[in-house]
Order: structure tokens, then sequence, then C-alpha cells
């Protein structure tokens, strides 16, 4: 479970809450399969459908330096119109 970051929440991962859609940060060589074990078993619920792409690299300057910040997947899970994940409800 230390191999997914974080959840995202930016204004289209807000907006896909609502079509029950949400969306982590993974790390590079975490797949599909792997992350739908996961967050089954974490959160106990069942997952229809997962999407994922990687983030292109973004560029870093610090003063003469330049660098790159680490690079990630995210990923877009849905779930069944009757399931919710804790961490993202209102209730």
């Amino acid at each position: 479970m230390d191999r997914i970051r974080y959840p995202v929440l930016t204004e289209k991962t807000i907006r896909l809450l609502e079509k029950n859609q949400y969306s982590f940060d993974v790390d590079l060589e975490v797949d599909k399969k792997e992350v739908k074990k996961w967050l089954e078993t974490f959160f106990g619920i069942k997952i229809i459908g997962i999407n994922s792409h990687i983030l292109p690299r973004k560029e870093r300057r610090m003063g003469t330096m330049r660098g790159y910040i680490t690079r990630y997947k995210r990923i877009i899970i849905r779930l069944g119109l009757d399931s919710s994940i804790p961490l993202f409800s209102n209730k």
C-alpha cells in the first residue's frame, strides 16, 4: 500500500467524484492489477474499471542547476453506484 502515493484533488478529479471515479498517484512500477488488489482489500470496495497514464516530467531549476522532478503514474478508478471510498465521502 506504500506504493500508492496520495489521492489527487484537482478541479477535474472533483468533477469525476460525482461520477464515482477516484484518482490516485502511484509509483511507475505499479500495474493496474496490483492497484486494484490493494484498493479492494484496503477499502473493501468493488472496482469496475481502472484507467492509468504517466504524467510528463517537469523541469525544475535551482539557480544554474537544472533537473527533473520524479515521474509518477496517475490512475483513475471507477466504482459501482453503490460503493464509495470513505476518504472522499461527504457523510
